[in-house]
C-alpha cells in the first residue's frame, strides 16, 4: 500500500477461503481491480480455483492483471487518474 498509494485489502490464503472471498467480491462488483500473479512454470494444485477466479473476472469484466508487466501498467494508470 505504501509503494502504490492504493487502498489494498488483504484476504485469507486460498486454502483458507481466500479464493472464495475474491470470487464473491468479483460477483458483487466490490473490486476496482484484481492483481493475481500466476507462475506458469510450476504445477498448481489449486488450478481449478485459479481458473474459476479468472472465469469470474472475465465474465464480470473485472480489471485483471496476472503478471508483473500488466500489474505495473495497471497501478500506474490508477495513480495517474487520482
Amino acid at each position: 500500500m505504501e509503494a502504490t498509494g492504493l487502498d489494498i485489502e488483504a484476504l485469507k490464503s486460498g486454502p483458507l477461503g481466500g479464493d472464495a472471498q475474491i470470487g464473491a467480491m468479483i460477483a458483487e462488483s466490490r473490486l476496482d481491480a484484481l492483481i493475481f500473479f500466476i507462475n506458469p512454470l510450476t504445477a498448481m494444485p489449486h488450478h481449478v480455483d485459479v481458473k474459476s477466479l479468472l472465469r469470474l473476472g472475465i465474465h464480470y469484466n473485472t480489471v485483471l492483471a496476472t503478471n508483473e508487466a500488466t500489474a505495473t501498467l495497471l497501478v500506474r494508470g490508477f495513480n495517474q487518474s487520482d
